[in-house]
C-alpha cells in the first residue's frame, strides 16, 4: 500500500514550481489558476521573490499547495500515474492536509487557494507580531516536550504544535513562555532549542481567532466527498467523512499536528511506502519514525519521470 503526502510551511522556496511549469502544460494551468483565484501574480513571486514576501504566511502557504499540485498533475496527466489507482491513502502536514484534500477532490484548486490565503491571513494577524513565537526541541520525544511545556509555561500559553518525528517536537505559545522553554531544554534531557523564525505561533490556543476565522470559511465552502482516505493531523487517524473533517480542519488551527503518529497509523494500517510531492522535508521525517518505511519525494520533472517508470 502506498500513501501520497503532501509538506507544510518551510517547504518553500524561490524558484519552486519553474522547472514544472517551464516543462509542462499542466503545471503552468495550475499555477495560472491559483493566480486568477487569488487575483494575485503568486506564480511570479514563486519563480523571482522577493523571498521575504513569499515567506509570509499568506503567500507561503497557497504558493506550497499550488507547487504539491503541480507536481500531481504533471504525475496524472504527462506520466498517467492516478493517486486513486497507485494510492491507499493521502495525508499532509498543516497547510499540506489542504493540498491533500485537493488532491483527492474535497477541494477544487480555486477554493484551496483561497482558503489557504484566508488561512495565512487569519493566522498572522490572530496575534500581535512579537506576542508568540515558536522553538524546535532537538533530541526531544513528546513526553519531554510535554514536561518542559507545562514547566515553562508559568500562567501563559506554551504548548506541543508539532511532533514531527522521534527527534524533534516543535512547541509553540506566548514569546516569554517560550524564551522560558529554550533556557530550560537540559534540565529536561532534550539536547537543543532553538527559536524559529516564524511570524506567529501556530497550532496553539492563541489562534482561537484564526480558527473561529476559518469555521466562517469552512461552512460556506465545505470538503466534499474525497476519493481517497485521510489521515487527519489532529486525530492521527483515518477520515472519509466530509463534515467529520470539515471539523477537523478548524481543530488543526489551534491542534498539535501529530504527523510522527500519523505516519504510524498509516503503517499500521498496511502502508509500505510514502510519496511525498512538492517537497523534500515529511520524506526524512518518515524514514526517522520509521526505518523500514520506503520513502520518495518528487519535486523535479527527473524525479516524477523516475518514479512513474518504477510503476509500470
Amino acid at each position: 500500500m502506498r500513501a501520497f503526502i503532501f509538506p507544510g510551511q518551510g517547504s518553500q522556496k524561490i524558484g519552486m514550481g519553474e522547472e514544472l511549469a517551464a516543462a509542462s502544460p499542466a503545471a503552468r494551468a495550475v499555477f495560472d489558476e491559483v493566480d486568477e483565484a487569488l487575483s494575485q501574480r503568486l506564480s511570479a513571486l514563486m519563480r523571482e521573490g522577493p523571498e521575504a514576501d513569499l515567506t509570509l504566511t499568506e503567500n507561503a502557504q497557497p504558493a506550497i499547495m499550488a507547487n504539491a499540485i503541480a507536481t500531481l498533475r504533471v504525475l496524472e496527466r504527462d506520466f498517467g500515474v492516478q493517486l486513486t489507482e497507485h494510492g491507499a491513502c493521502v495525508a499532509g502536514h498543516s497547510l499540506g492536509e489542504y493540498t491533500a484534500l485537493c488532491a483527492v477532490g474535497a477541494f477544487s484548486l480555486a477554493d484551496t487557494a483561497r482558503l489557504l490565503k484566508l488561512r495565512g491571513l487569519a493566522m498572522q494577524s490572530a496575534v500581535p507580531v512579537g506576542e508568540g513565537t515558536m522553538a524546535a526541541l532537538l533530541g526531544a520525544d513528546i513526553d519531554q516536550a510535554k514536561a518542559l511545556a507545562e514547566a515553562a509555561a508559568q500562567g501563559q500559553v506554551c504548548e506541543v504544535a508539532n511532533d514531527n518525528d522521534p527527534s524533534q517536537v516543535v512547541i509553540s505559545g506566548h514569546t516569554a513562555a517560550i524564551e522560558r522553554a529554550v533556557a530550560l531544554v537540559k534540565e529536561f534531557g532534550i539536547k537543543r532549542g532553538i527559536l524559529l523564525p516564524v511570524s506567529a505561533p501556530f497550532h496553539c490556543a492563541l489562534m482561537q481567532p484564526a480558527a473561529e476565522r476559518m469555521a466562517e470559511a469552512l461552512a460556506q465552502t465545505p470538503p466534499a466527498a474525497f476519493t481517497l482516505p485521510l489521515y487527519a493531523n489532529v486525530t492521527a487517524a483515518r477520515v472519509t467523512d466530509p463534515e467529520v473533517e470539515r471539523g477537523l480542519l478548524i481543530e488543526q488551527v489551534t491542534g498539535r499536528v501529530r504527523w510522527r503518529e500519523s505516519v504510524l497509523a498509516m503503517r499500521a494500517d498496511g502502508v509500505e511506502s510514502f510519496v511525498e510531492l512538492g517537497g523534500k522535508v515529511l520524506g526524512p521525517m518518515v524514514g526517522r519514525i520509521d526505518r523500514e518505511a520506503q520513502v520518495v519525494s518528487l519535486v523535479t520533472m527527473q524525479d516524477i519521470e523516475a518514479f512513474a517508470k518504477e510503476l509500470v
